[in-house]
C-alpha cells in the first residue's frame, strides 16, 4: 500500500474517499482512532491508502478534483 494523503481535516478525507470510491478504487483510512491518544485535539493527521497498482489512478483522481499532493 502506498500513502496518497496525509490530512488533519476530516472533510477531505471524507471527500478523497468518496472520489476515490466513485472511481472504483479502493482505499482504507489510517491512524482514525489515535485521537484516543491525542485526546481529540486533532493533531496527528489522518492517513489514506490505496493499493501500489491504484496509485497513480487515484492521485490523478484527486489532483483533478483540486487536492493537492505532494510526491
Amino acid at each position: 500500500m502506498k500513502q496518497l494523503l496525509r490530512t488533519n481535516d476530516p472533510a477531505s478525507m471524507a471527500f478523497a474517499q468518496a472520489l476515490l470510491q466513485g472511481e472504483g478504487i479502493d482505499c482504507f483510512e489510517m491512524d482514525v482512532n489515535m485521537s484516543i491518544l491525542e485526546g481529540s485535539i486533532g493533531i496527528f493527521p489522518r492517513r489514506l491508502m490505496v493499493a501500489d497498482a491504484d496509485y497513480e489512478d487515484a492521485r490523478e483522481a484527486l489532483i483533478d478534483n483540486g487536492f493537492s499532493l505532494e510526491d
